[in-house]
């Protein structure tokens, strides 16, 4: 019985040895063969967080346009802006408010069709140079409390008056309190500030970024 034994185990082990390198082996080519996503690859926002409100002016015409330039409605970001804004709204949550988003990377082809609707650098970046949008690092947003509520910034999205400048200090307590707070917390988490625009704001790693004219499907 020993004898017819050993063999057994012998057998058994070289099973086991074989078994686990093939384990090794498929492992290994799931890792090769996966997606490497580093941190300039472009994303989709609802991949990562639902804990975003949304209102993407420029797929509607109720934007200064007056004009719908996207095909559909979707926030795409450089993986690291993406990072940086989950942690921005983090912040924003535990004081009970979230991050209402109204445009997010644009397409050079997008920064084309707006020039040419109105093609005043005071307004609209010159495609020519392109924007910190066409490379995925910047994010057009505001707060809104715990009911959905936007909180009082003093002006519309995309108001280009001087009352929407950080500088311009003729408003209330309670705006100059709340663009305060956007404005702290997004600095905080890698993003600079736009001085006329309460509203922009850009991250920091992004600005050398290439020009993009990637585009996202819409079905």
């Amino acid at each position: 019985m020993i004898f017819c034994f050993k063999p057994f185990i012998i057998l058994c082990s070289l099973f086991w040895i074989i078994s686990c390198k093939s384990q090794l082996t498929i492992s290994a080519n799931e890792e090769k063969n996966s997606p490497i996503i580093n941190d300039t690859t472009f994303v989709n926002l609802k991949d990562y967080s639902q804990d975003f409100v949304y209102d993407m002016k420029y797929a509607t015409m109720d934007n200064f346009l007056k004009a719908k330039v996207y095909d559909c409605a979707a926030c795409f970001l450089r993986l690291k802006t993406v990072e940086a804004l989950l942690e921005a709204n983090k912040k924003f949550i535990k004081k009970g408010y979230k991050i209402k988003i109204f445009d997010c990377y644009r397409p050079l082809d997008i920064q084309k069709k707006m020039w040419e609707i109105v093609p005043n650098p005071e307004y609209v970046a010159n495609p020519a140079k392109g924007s910190i949008h066409n490379r995925g690092g910047a994010v057009d947003i505001t707060l809104v409390d715990s009911n959905g509520k936007e909180l009082d910034m003093g002006t519309s999205f995309d108001y280009f008056g001087v009352e929407a400048s950080h500088n311009y200090l003729n408003v209330s307590e309670d705006v100059k309190a709340n663009r305060e707070l956007l404005k702290r917390i997004m600095n905080k988490n890698g993003f600079n500030s736009f001085d006329s625009e309460w509203w922009h704001y850009n991250l920091r790693s992004v600005l050398k970024e290439k020009v993009s004219n990637f585009k996202w499907d819409c079905n």
